[in-house]
Order: C-alpha cells, then sequence, then structure tokens
C-alpha cells in the first residue's frame, strides 16, 4: 500500500492572481515564492509556502477551461486539496482496483512532478489532487 505523506498544497481558485496577492502578501504576511504557467491545466499559479505545505493561488489562462468553468459557477475560493505521495502510479492503481471514481487514471508529467485528481463525487464533494514530486 502507497503512503499519502502530507498535504502538499490547498488551491484557491481566483480571477486575478496579483489582486489576490493583496491580500495573501500585506494582510496575511506571507511570501510569494514564484508564479507558473500551467499549459495542460489552462491555469497561471502562484506558490506561496506556509510550513512544509503551500497555498496555490489558481488562475484560468482560457475561458473554455474547466477551471474557468469552476470559477464561473462557484466563484472565486477553494478549488482542491492536494496529499503528497510516494508513489502515484501506485496509489492510482490501488484506487481504480477498489472502484474509486478517478478524474485521471495514469498521472500526468510535469516538470518536477506527477499529478492526478481523483473526482469529487469519490471524496465527498472536494476534488482532490494527488502529487508526487519527482526532483
Amino acid at each position: 500500500m502507497t503512503t499519502i505523506k502530507k498535504i502538499n498544497h490547498v488551491a484557491i481558485v481566483v480571477r486575478d492572481i496579483e489582486e489576490s496577492l493583496k491580500f495573501w502578501e500585506e494582510q496575511l504576511g506571507l511570501k510569494l515564492d514564484h508564479i507558473e504557467v500551467v499549459p495542460t491545466q489552462h491555469s497561471r499559479v502562484a506558490f506561496i509556502p506556509v510550513g512544509d505545505s503551500e497555498v496555490e493561488l489558481v488562475q484560468p489562462t482560457s475561458s473554455d477551461s474547466g477551471l474557468a468553468a469552476y470559477l464561473e459557477k462557484r466563484g472565486e475560493g477553494m478549488h482542491h486539496i492536494c496529499f503528497e505521495v510516494d508513489d502515484i502510479d501506485a496509489k492510482l492503481a490501488e484506487l481504480k482496483e477498489k472502484g474509486v471514481r478517478l478524474i485521471n487514471e495514469t498521472a500526468e508529467v510535469l516538470p518536477g512532478r506527477k499529478m492526478a485528481f481523483i473526482h469529487p463525487k469519490a471524496g465527498n464533494g472536494v476534488l482532490i489532487e494527488l502529487y508526487q514530486l519527482t526532483d
């Protein structure tokens, strides 16, 4: 059985990263590490470290993406929770074998990480991301 190591990040969907950063940096005193464009997810992501985890501010880059539809339907706020795992491929196989509804049956490979999503209907309405660091 694979291990869930920790909460890697909590993602917040926002309309405008720069505008949203004013609260996270100026009001809460957190510091932005960097902003990354993730073309496969049609998003820009601001990474804000908090202890051993992060808050990610996620902004859609395409009006016809799933993220944009989510933002339009539900507004800004909590988008997903991400668990870091030791072996994402084994975890996905384990979940599939147990009949868990997955959005991604295989992990997407990005620089420094692999990621996949579990359908919110499997997690009491919460979108769950699995993450394996590869660096």
